[in-house]
């Protein structure tokens, strides 16, 4: 059955961005007779507040929106996250990382270096705590654990990662279908090339230095525990897909559909982020707005 899921973080109001996503995968779930899921990813504890998950239900009903009960929230989904952790452990795909963001950038700017890529992360990590003594990050080893004493991230080693899934043949497996476009007008059946996941992509972290699960790996989780057959989300996401389906490859998961939508940008342009507070849903809500002005002004009737 067609499942869509709409999948924000409860750490801000919600903004015209966050309503186009949200009525294009509704929508789309309700054209097909499907479901609809609301997942608060919340592992940002640090900025989840109580009264932006209210405001959360409040936007999204005011859309006429509906969804599924109960909300799934990822702050009780630690025990899935870690368990897919290990599984990564133990065939020897990840190792621990000690490297501060100042480290990295001084790596970075470092002359022999040169110019580094960026993938969906940031910058690529240049690799420096790959293949230290430090043994690999095994299962159940949380952030700091064995020898190398304090706190570390658990990185992907993305060469071996693709060495696992059958080197150069990998590009068979790795691929998604794409249901509306990518930012250079990727559409359809998207085949990854493995080396580039390599180069652009690179170790990315899958478990941060306080121990909180990273975002790659729990959307990929959290998708295939709920059954999410389509994914609906902007198209700056669209470089993610291919790390996610590699954890996917990995991790022995089923793979959805994507759909990369266009993105809200303000008057001049910019993309639009939950600082900008005067395009949120409550602010306009405010000024007098309606649920249908909303939707003629993204375009959407």
């Amino acid at each position: 059955m067609h499942t869509d899921r709409f999948a924000p973080s409860p750490t801000g109001e919600l903004h015209l961005g966050h309503a186009f996503s949200a009525v294009v995968g509704w929508r789309a779930a309700m054209a097909a007779g499907g479901r609809f899921l609301l997942r608060m990813e919340d592992l940002d504890q640090t900025r989840t507040r109580p009264e932006f998950v209210e405001g959360i239900y409040r936007d999204l009903a005011w859309l006429g929106l509906r969804w599924e009960q109960p909300v799934l929230f990822q702050s009780t989904r630690l025990a899935a996250y870690q368990a897919a952790l290990d599984r990564l452990a133990g065939l020897g795909l990840t190792y621990r990382c000690t490297c501060t963001r100042r480290d990295i950038a001084e790596a970075v700017a470092a002359p022999q270096e040169g110019a580094l890529p960026h993938g969906p992360d940031g910058v690529v990590y240049p690799g420096t705590c790959r293949g230290r003594s430090d043994p690999p990050a095994g299962p159940g080893a949380g952030p700091g654990a064995g020898p190398g004493a304090g706190p570390a991230a658990i990185r992907l080693d993305m060469r071996r990662a693709i060495a696992a899934l059958g080197g150069p043949a990998a590009v068979a497996v790795l691929s998604f279908d794409e249901l509306d476009a990518g930012p250079a007008g990727e559409t359809g059946t998207i085949r990854l090339d493995p080396e580039a996941l390599v180069g652009s992509t690179g170790d990315v972290v899958l478990a941060r230095r306080d121990g909180a699960p990273a975002y790659h790996l729990a959307v990929v989780v959290d998708d295939a525990n709920q059954g999410v057959t389509h994914v609906t989300r902007g198209r700056d996401l669209f470089a993610a897909t291919a790390l996610h389906r590699l954890l996917q490859a990995l991790l022995g998961l089923p793979v959805p559909l994507y759909r990369h939508h266009r993105l809200i940008r303000d008057a001049v342009g910019k993309r639009l982020a939950k600082r900008d507070h005067a395009h949120a849903l409550a602010k306009l809500r405010e000024e007098g707005w309606t649920a249908s002005d909303v939707l003629q002004h993204l375009g959407l009737e």
